[in-house]
């Protein structure tokens, strides 16, 4: 995540802060309990790093993951996504284009489910287009559309699409694909995701919708190794 010159936007998680308290026993406790804080997150971030370069060396071989690019690219990207994420929608618009025409053939980039924000049905959507041949493109439009997220906005961007509605309803409503998105939710819960959008780059972390110079500054640096 090389120019750090804009601020980097969060994921779409809730957070807290500590209140201000005065007094040196006070001050002597939270130095202690930040300390603490710190060892935590470096252990964290250490473990999310591991599990992702595990996730790097094989656990990406599946074939009903939505990907993109060669298999054998020596750049994976997995993206951890909702379709109703606000910050989601905004890598889509500003950074998703642009970094595979950067790197045309050296991105394999995969797309797993995390509804965490109100995205199930919308997954649903998206995968049942997959049965129709238009997953990629029912996907652009769930992100790059103008109609709200529900049933009639779903069958209307199939339809944009020329794909068969009543055979997307019916997807839908039978729950086939349900299984993949909580496998996906599943996966990105055990690796310590809890925000989205969250990305694996060669299995190196990157949280919230980061500019196209974070994501080309640990491009470069996998294709120099």
């Amino acid at each position: 995540m090389t120019n750090q010159a804009k601020q980097p936007l969060n994921p779409e998680t809730p957070s807290d802060r500590p209140k201000d308290q005065s007094g040196k026993r006070f001050k002597r406790r939270y130095i202690t309990a930040t300390l603490l804080l710190l060892s935590f997150a470096v252990g964290l971030g250490s473990g999310f790093l591991f599990w992702g370069r595990q996730a790097h060396c094989g656990e990406t071989q599946s074939a009903n993951q939505p990907e993109l690019g060669p298999p054998d690219a020596p750049i994976t990207i997995i993206e951890f996504s909702d379709f109703t994420c606000g910050y989601c929608r905004k890598f889509h618009l500003e950074t998703f284009n642009q970094l595979l025409d950067t790197y045309p053939d050296q991105i394999r980039f995969i797309y797993r489910n995390f509804p965490v924000v109100g995205g199930f049905e919308a997954a649903l959507a998206s995968l049942c287009a997959g049965e129709q041949g238009k997953y990629w493109e029912y996907h652009d439009l769930l992100f790059t559309g103008d109609l709200a997220m529900g049933r009639s906005a779903y069958l209307q961007y199939a339809e944009e699409l020329g794909l068969n509605t009543e055979a997307l309803s019916e997807c839908i409503d039978s729950g086939r694909f349900t299984y993949q998105v909580e496998a996906d939710y599943t996966y990105a819960r055990s690796m310590g995701i809890n925000g989205t959008p969250s990305f694996l780059i060669n299995g190196i972390p990157v949280v919230g919708a980061q500019p196209l110079e974070v994501f080309i500054q640990i491009i470069e640096a996998e294709l120099n190794k």
